[in-house]
């Protein structure tokens, strides 16, 4: 639902989705560096409908650009560990922990295109996996900033940290070594995380938060 109602981002960047030429890791490229969120989401977004129908040209190896990947100006990005610890227990500290979740979807948003446009001589269906991936995120994304606006802030209100990314970096020469440290390690630990996110939001009685947190 939330795919469907998205503007139409492609037509506002001047791409069209349908035309010759248009591949989807290219695409992909385009829409890592996008630094506005809500470009870069509806990008994601236009091309989900396409996914049976969209080029992908397998063979082709991009040089890395400048500017990969794309954020806003905000949040600033700190080491983890001068990450402020705040309780979810005060409202600031409860829209602090709401941020974190964001940023780290913003981040996942990020790692499936960087997997769709890096890596080239890899089947079909890993192209078409990886941005549905993108589009799960993105999803997940846009409900989370949904709520963090709800509670008076905005994403980028608080600072944040890259170790995400950092890792990404490390293993952009390798596809092998990427799989598995960035999703099957780091995100998942993160996954381990979310129940004692969601126990936390229990207590301070935030169904709303709640929610959002669980289809994460």
């Amino acid at each position: 639902d939330r795919v469907d109602k998205w503007p139409c981002c492609s037509f506002l960047l001047g791409l069209n989705l349908t035309m010759p030429g248009m591949e989807l890791r290219t695409l992909a490229l385009s829409a890592i560096q996008q630094t506005d969120p809500d470009l870069k989401v509806g990008l994601v977004f236009d091309a989900w409908p396409l996914l049976p129908e969209q080029v992908i040209d397998p063979t082709r190896q991009f040089e890395a650009p400048q500017g990969v990947p794309g954020r806003p100006l905000r949040p600033r990005l700190i080491s983890p560990a001068e990450v402020p610890q705040r309780s979810p227990y005060t409202p600031r500290g409860l829209a602090a922990l709401m941020h974190a979740v964001c940023h780290i979807e913003f981040n996942a948003i990020n790692l499936a295109l960087d997997a769709v446009w890096r890596y080239a001589a890899l089947p079909h269906e890993y192209y078409l996996d990886w941005w549905r991936v993108a589009a799960e995120e993105a999803g997940h994304f846009v409900m989370v900033r949904q709520h963090l606006r709800q509670m008076g802030f905005e994403y980028g209100d608080f600072d944040a940290h890259d170790g995400l990314w950092a890792m990404c970096e490390e293993t952009a020469a390798d596809v092998v070594a990427r799989m598995a440290l960035v999703p099957r390690t780091l995100e998942a630990r993160g996954l381990d995380a979310t129940p004692i996110i969601q126990a936390k939001l229990r207590k301070v009685s935030t169904p709303e938060a709640n929610t959002a947190v669980e289809v994460l």
